[in-house]
């Protein structure tokens, strides 16, 4: 089962957008939503931590593609 969690202050235009899509690609996956303690990050680039790894990108659509390649390791 994967792990995403996601930080609801994150820089993403629509948090509920991205948990959505992480659900759609896992249905039995843990979603923990809240503070993630890195906010360097946060304010500057939307992420998603993905089993314990920090998946960084751009913009939401080039994170999703991100996520879809970690998980399918």
């Amino acid at each position: 089962m994967n792990q995403f969690k996601v930080c609801d202050k994150n820089k993403v235009k629509d948090i509920n957008e991205i948990v959505n899509r992480l659900k759609e690609m896992d249905e039995t996956a843990e979603i923990v939503i809240g503070c993630q303690n890195i906010c360097g990050i946060c304010r500057t680039k939307p992420f998603v931590i993905v089993n314990g790894m920090p998946v960084i990108a751009n913009d939401e659509e080039e994170l999703i593609s991100k996520v879809k390649a970690t998980i399918s390791k």
